[in-house]
């Protein structure tokens, strides 16, 4: 068994003889830990974690009560072979949580660094999650979700697989997200809809008063002036400097399912090719 000599392990825990546990890591009671998983240093595992197969854990998370990481996907295309998720350092993942590994055979469930994941919900198979991102109580991620840097996924969300929620942007709660979410704004529901800039959280992220400015001169044009998106894009390219334009852009630009717009109406119809309001 690879455990550091300096790790904590419960009596009461059990840990595969093929599992690697890091220098300083504790491993509460009744925890179990599968063949085929990496703890790094200083993990903490609250009593009742399950960690399964092909589950790797980088350095300083906390893991609260009841939660199971690498659950196997819920997906009836899920054939049982050997997939991943992999979790980066400094997370907190609180009671009662699970995420599951991917669904094709190699594939991966990412989770960055330094994410604030709260109590009771699920993250699915494939997902990516970025970094320094929160994402509150039960809130439902479901199959190849992207969610970019420094998000905010507020409680009780439910987010349609394959969508993207780009970096800074704001998720109120309850809302039901089934188009793109472009990054630095704001938006909320029933059906995801924007509803001007994230300034709590660009200010937090130490955005100055001029990149600011930028960003809301790009969500008028975005959402507010009535342009098609082409249209609309080719203005905020020739019209708005900065990286941050150049970003929104880009993720817009990407977007396969289409981005969310002012008056969705809960139409999934709405491709995002208008911009109305």
């Amino acid at each position: 068994m690879a455990i550091d000599p300096s790790a904590t392990v419960a009596p009461t825990a059990r840990v595969h003889a093929e599992a690697v546990i890091g220098p300083q890591c504790v491993i509460g009671e009744y925890c179990v830990v599968e063949q085929d998983v990496q703890i790094g240093a200083c993990c903490r595992l609250e009593p009742y974690v399950y960690v399964k197969r092909w589950t790797t854990l980088g350095e300083r998370n906390k893991i609260s009560a009841g939660t199971v990481l690498g659950t196997d996907p819920l997906d009836k295309a899920f054939t049982g072979a050997r997939s991943y998720l992999r979790i980066g350092s400094g997370n907190k993942i609180r009671e009662h949580y699970t995420i599951s590994r991917g669904t094709l055979p190699e594939s991966v469930t990412e989770i960055g660094d330094e994410n604030y994941i709260m109590t009771s919900g699920h993250i699915a198979h494939n997902c990516r999650i970025g970094n320094r991102t929160i994402v509150a109580s039960c809130a439902l991620v479901s199959g190849y979700v992207e969610v970019g840097d420094q998000a905010f996924i507020s409680g009780g969300v439910a987010i349609h697989q394959f969508s993207k929620i780009g970096r800074l942007a704001v998720i109120g709660g309850m809302t039901r997200v089934n188009k793109d979410a472009p990054p630095y704004f704001r938006y909320i529901g029933p059906w995801v809809t924007p509803s001007g800039l994230n300034l709590v959280g660009l200010k937090r992220a130490g955005f100055t008063a001029e990149e600011i400015a930028a960003l809301k001169c790009a969500y008028r044009l975005l959402y507010r002036c009535g342009f098609q998106l082409a249209d609309a894009l080719a203005r905020i390219e020739a019209e708005v400097p900065g990286e941050h334009a150049r970003h929104l852009v880009e993720f817009i630009r990407s977007s396969k399912r289409g981005i969310c717009r002012e008056h969705n109406g809960g139409d999934d119809s709405h491709s995002g090719s208008e911009i109305e309001g």
